[in-house]
């Protein structure tokens, strides 16, 4: 049997952090384990790295793991003095707070080129609305916490007087058909491809999630994340669906990766800041770089958070279609909350979308407004200056706290009134006044999308809170 041979670019490559750990892990591994196949030994080691301290008493490799649960220090990196290019769109109704957000990402030395949209506001990391293309390298807070978090619309032959004739049978279907938050479930919950995903069997933390993922798929979350009946208006003669102009019954849903994607976020993220800490201020910014076996670990976990996102909201309006005893017309599907690899100014970059979804060149979305405002169907115009992205919806112009102490449960109940929208759910801290106005935002980016329709909602269900 051949002798075992290690070097230290392959510790590295399994994410073993640099330094004098490297040299003590290979002639250890070489004294004690010098007859095993190479991959079993590194496999040994990836185990050792994952859960550290269960092999602090381990006679053998009790010093590798004690290093490895030891602190390691990394020089803080330093911000650029020059900010990279970019470009704000409906600037005067942007607090300064977010544009500093945004300015900050700038002076990474991994930034490349940003841009704020109309609906940006204050967020983590990067602020809600942020864009941003970065070189070779992922930030777990600029693709956010609810990573993959997207808009789904469904459109129906269905006469749009059957939402106030029948209201109570909406009402009904999505009390029985969606769940929201952090308890409610399905019973039925059937299995899914993404299930499946080859990151539920090779990264360790991933693996343990697929209870969790199973077990929500379908469900919507709290906070903004809502699934409701509208009515839907198509002004665009020459849409993609063949549609004549005209008004549809329309199911529109907003959700994301629920506690895959949250756990998923937090977990590299503090990864991300262990190993390219920043200063105060920026510290949430840090990011991986994609060589890295982080990196890429990260990257697939993200990608396949996204594809979590998709199928709960395919579940979601598979059951809906069901209850309603038809198919839809068309569905139209984007999202927001990830970083997608694109080529900006002739160069491949990571684009971060934080709270802003793609509008490359006839690329189709959805913008919504609140629970009384109307939402748009879009259609991008691939504009270089917003690195072809537009806004994710309205933006909040008053914080949760803010708006839980401005609001009171009267003056909303008198807003769903005057727009004859019923509300299933929902808190204080959602109330249509808690939003920016949809039409400004969208006045603000004409150079960036064209309108191919409308959805007004109807009967809105949202978490209990």
């Amino acid at each position: 049997m051949a002798k075992l041979k290690l070097k230290g670019k392959d510790l590295i490559n399994i994410g073993y952090p640099k330094g004098k750990i490297i040299s003590i892990t290979i002639d250890i591994m070489l004294k004690h384990f010098k007859k095993e196949r190479k991959d079993k030994v590194l496999q040994r080691l990836k185990t050792i790295l994952t859960t550290p301290e269960k092999y602090i008493e381990d006679e053998i490799v009790g010093r590798i793991a004690a290093m490895l649960v030891e602190p390691i220090k990394t020089a803080e990196r330093e911000l650029n003095m020059k900010r990279a290019p970019y470009e704000i769109f409906g600037e005067n109704g942007i607090t300064e707070e977010a544009k500093q957000q945004l300015s900050t990402a700038l002076r990474l030395p991994i930034a490349r080129s940003g841009a704020l949209m109309a609906d940006g506001h204050v967020g983590y990391g990067l602020p809600i609305g942020g864009v941003l293309a970065t070189e070779n390298a992922v930030i777990p807070y600029g693709v956010g916490v609810d990573i993959g978090c997207r808009m789904c619309l469904s459109i129906y032959d269905i006469k749009i007087s059957y939402l106030d004739g029948h209201k109570d049978r909406y009402v009904q279907m999505l009390q029985d058909h969606t769940k929201f938050g952090s308890y409610e479930t399905h019973k039925n919950v059937p299995m899914h491809a993404v299930l499946e995903h080859h990151a539920f069997k090779e990264i360790p933390m991933v693996k343990k999630l697929h209870n969790k993922a199973f077990k929500q798929l379908g469900s919507s979350g709290g906070g903004n994340h809502f699934v409701e009946f509208g009515s839907v208006e198509i002004t665009d003669i020459n849409n993609e669906f063949g549609l004549p102009l005209g008004k549809y019954v329309g199911v529109l849903s907003h959700s994301g990766s629920r506690g895959l994607g949250a756990t998923i976020a937090k977990q590299y993220t503090r990864l991300a800041m262990k190993q390219n800490p920043l200063p105060q201020g920026a510290k949430e910014l840090a990011w991986l770089d994609l060589t890295t076996q982080e990196g890429q670990e990260y990257w697939i976990a993200m990608n396949l958070a996204g594809d979590y996102a998709s199928a709960c909201h395919d579940d979601i309006h598979r059951r809906l279609s069901k209850a309603l005893g038809t198919k839809p017309l068309a569905v139209i599907e984007n999202h927001h909350n990830f970083a997608w690899k694109e080529e900006v100014n002739g160069k491949e970059m990571i684009v971060h979308r934080k709270g802003a979804t793609p509008a490359q060149k006839n690329v189709l979305g959805i913008i919504p407004g609140s629970m009384t405002a109307p939402g748009y169907i879009v259609r991008g115009k691939g504009n270089p200056l917003s690195i072809n992205s537009a806004s994710h919806g309205a933006g909040r112009q008053l914080s949760r706290r803010k708006a839980k102490m401005s609001i009171t449960n009267s003056e909303i109940k008198k807003v769903l009134k005057d727009h004859n929208v019923t509300l299933l759910g929902g808190g204080v801290d959602e109330a249509p006044m808690a939003y920016k106005n949809i039409e400004k935002v969208m006045a603000n980016q004409t150079e960036l999308i064209e309108i191919v329709g409308t959805f007004h909602p109807r009967i809105v269900r949202m978490d209990e809170n």
